[in-house]
């Protein structure tokens, strides 16, 4: 599904148990940009070769992860049932630990309803488990500002069960900007001064605010860090991505504090990870949204 405005268009998949282009259960199934275009430059789209609507990370676009424990909602609570924030309930069987990247089978995806206008898309999941006690209503809305070349994701979470939902929640951007490879041509900045927890392969390495890449990523190996340095304001919750070769760039922030950042890169894909806390009791709701700005570069 597509929406746009005067400067920007993009493309949506839409959730869908059957037919849907993503099935896993990682990810929330909602509002997953497979393109979006400004400028004649494209800013997401396919990153790995796929066809198999379950695996864990075969999404595009702008997508979030919710975590309880580094893992799904309610699983530590017993029983045989689990939420994935953004999919549903889902079945949990005999195993020793949590798999992150394992598709679990969906029991119940609960009631979707989306919305749409010319320049933006709304899409609500109502979901309950009563024999856990966790209930929510998620709400995401992701609008091309009028006249601006801007993507605001707006997010509500709704607390409609008798426990308190405590998680957190990242975006993994998976941005792929005119099928560039990862390397040289790309500068990654952050509105702090980084320290990385580890090596990057040899590929890339941090210098003051930014992650530079000393040579490109080959096909197969990829990096990964976590980063810190950031403070406990929503100032530090932003970065910028620049391809100097192809004259392309966003910048994205949140107007919520970092609790954790990682960096994620393959060769056909460059991903900060920034999560924020939530914390939601019965009856109340959190709010934050996430706004990229695209623009092109002298």
């Amino acid at each position: 599904m597509s929406f746009a405005n005067e400067l920007v268009e993009a493309q949506v998949y839409l959730p869908d148990p059957v037919k849907g282009y993503y099935r896993g259960t990682r990810f929330d199934w909602s509002g997953a940009i497979h393109s979006l275009e400004y400028a004649g430059h494209q800013y997401f789209g396919e990153w790995q070769q796929s066809d198999d609507p379950y695996l864990h990370d075969r999404i595009t676009g702008p997508v979030e992860e919710y975590r309880t424990n580094d893992k799904g909602l309610g699983y530590d609570d017993g029983g045989k049932r689990f939420l994935r924030i953004g999919v549903g309930v889902v079945q949990k069987p005999e195993e020793e630990h949590y798999r992150w990247r394992h598709s679990y089978r969906v029991l119940d995806t609960g009631e979707w309803t989306i919305l749409r206008g010319t320049n933006w898309i709304q899409f609500t999941q109502e979901v309950a488990e009563p024999t856990l006690g966790y209930g929510y209503r998620l709400t995401k809305r992701l609008t091309l500002t009028p006249g601006r070349a801007e993507l605001v994701i707006d997010h509500v979470l709704e607390n409609t069960g008798r426990k308190t939902i405590e998680t957190n929640v990242y975006n993994h951007n998976f941005f792929v900007i005119d099928n560039q490879p990862t390397g040289p041509d790309f500068e990654v900045t952050f509105p702090f001064e980084l320290t990385a927890d580890r090596e990057m392969n040899g590929y890339a390495d941090v210098s003051g605010r930014q992650i530079r890449y000393g040579r490109q990523i080959p096909e197969g190996e990829s990096i990964f860090t976590m980063l810190s340095g950031y403070g406990d304001t929503p100032d530090d919750h932003a970065f910028t991505i620049e391809n100097r070769k192809v004259g392309a760039g966003v910048r994205v922030s949140t107007d919520r504090p970092l609790a954790r950042l990682q960096y994620w890169s393959p060769r056909t894909t460059l991903c900060p990870e920034p999560f924020i806390d939530l914390k939601i009791a019965p009856g109340q709701a959190d709010r934050w949204s996430i706004r990229y700005e695209f623009y092109t570069l002298e």
